[in-house]
């Protein structure tokens, strides 16, 4: 292996990720284009938008804090199948980049070897989609560049000519058109040969053509729950003040102080703020990107069916058939992992059934089973019509793996 003394900075990285969502807004509709009944280029471009958005106020310099980051907000805001796998390339890179400041060529593309496994890992293995065909083209010239000691900027073309030469496919594909746009990105980022966020944002351009507007995507992924010893707290004050830093909270009387559980995107802020209401306790803070538990404390309902609703008809349709929890969302406008986890950290439930409506957000209901556990079971409908069949089986009476037994056998 020769040796290749590149250092690859946490300003790189910024460069590179921001390159990949520029380059995300150029092809975004021609990524739609190549998919019929759901919009995968739009997904992608929303996922990017959450995962750009911490870089904005960052306080880290390395680029493993940075990764870290982009990695949760990715996950966190992943919408649709689409955003899902992309946002498991951003959790692999971050496998590879974790605990470093800097990170040499070889150690970065070797992160991104990690990226296309875990982007891989995540698609059914049931067939080789032209995704999977591309992906594997590209971590072998990425492994043979890494292995020659070459810089990232000759990783990443040899990874794209790699890739654009994968064996033919029957027609042009959505996800082997993503793989190769987030790798041009992160090419044209490296040689800062890009249009920044931050840029496009100042232009006016998160709003034209309906383009989607990377703040609107801004995630909270961090759940904490604490307590504070202050019986004189004002609650409605104390209320008014998490509301600019969390997107959930909720504040509750105890003996001799509050209880308070939110969600937020800067636990240093929301902790510092909360020293000023009183003595801290049981301060708990999980990143709800990873794989957590957190049991339901007092919920309302011993399980809960929660769907995906895209207007007030069907809403009223799926609550009519047996939902107690909906998400806005539709094949077209898939909601967001962050939407799905955060309604069953709600606490109405201590169990939840995901019931989908739609094929084209399968894999983000599975990545909410993945991050719950045994806290939701999942029964995937493909349609609506099919969803509000299974929902008509759902019993209060019957756990959570009884009903989505039952459910699914409708399905």
């Amino acid at each position: 292996m020769a040796e290749n003394r590149e250092v690859i900075t946490g300003g790189d990285f910024k460069r590179m990720i921001s390159g990949a969502y520029s380059e995300f807004l150029l092809e975004y509709e021609n990524i739609n284009a190549l998919d019929f009944g759901s919009l995968p280029g739009t997904h992608i471009l929303r996922t990017m938008g959450a995962a750009v958005m911490p870089l904005a106020d960052a306080k880290d310099t390395g680029i493993g804090g940075l990764s870290r980051r982009v990695s949760t907000a990715a996950v966190f805001g992943a919408r649709g199948n689409a955003g899902v796998v992309l946002a498991q390339m951003f959790r692999g890179i971050d496998a590879g980049l974790t605990g470093k400041y800097d990170a040499t060529g070889s150690e970065f593309g070797k992160a991104f070897q990690y990226g296309i496994l875990y982007s891989q890992r995540v698609i059914p293995d049931d067939t080789e989609t032209p995704f999977v065909t591309v992906a594997k083209a590209v971590a072998k010239g990425a492994y043979h560049a890494v292995r020659a000691g070459k810089p990232i900027s000759e990783i990443l073309e040899t990874a794209i000519k790699s890739g654009e030469s994968a064996p033919e496919t029957s027609g042009p594909d959505a996800g082997a058109h993503i793989m190769l746009s987030f790798l041009k990105g992160c090419l044209k980022g490296l040689d800062g040969n890009f249009v920044s966020p931050a840029v496009s944002l100042s232009l006016g351009l998160g709003t034209h053509k309906n383009m989607p507007d990377p703040r609107n995507d801004r995630v909270r992924p961090y759940c904490v729950r604490l307590r504070v010893k202050n019986s004189k707290v004002d609650i409605p004050e104390l209320e008014k003040q998490m509301r600019d830093l969390s997107s959930f909270s909720i504040v509750e009387k105890m003996n001799g102080g509050i209880e308070i559980h939110l969600h937020t995107d800067h636990v240093g802020a929301a902790l510092e703020q909360a020293i000023s209401w009183g003595p801290l306790r049981d301060v708990k803070i999980t990143n709800m990107s990873e794989v957590h538990v957190l049991p339901a404390k007092d919920a309302l309902l011993k399980v809960a069916a929660l769907a995906v609703a895209k207007d007030r008809d069907e809403a009223q349709i799926l609550q009519d058939a047996g939902a107690s929890v909906l998400v806005s969302g539709s094949n077209e406008n898939s909601p967001s992992l962050a939407e799905i986890v955060g309604a069953a950290h709600s606490d109405l439930a201590s169990a939840y059934v995901l019931v989908t409506s739609g094929a084209d957000y399968s894999l983000l209901f599975r990545q909410a089973k993945k991050l719950l556990g045994n806290r939701v079971e999942l029964v995937l409908a493909n349609s609506f019509d099919k969803a509000v069949e299974a929902l008509k089986k759902f019993s209060p009476s019957l756990s959570a793996p009884e009903n989505a037994r039952i459910m699914s056998e409708v399905i």
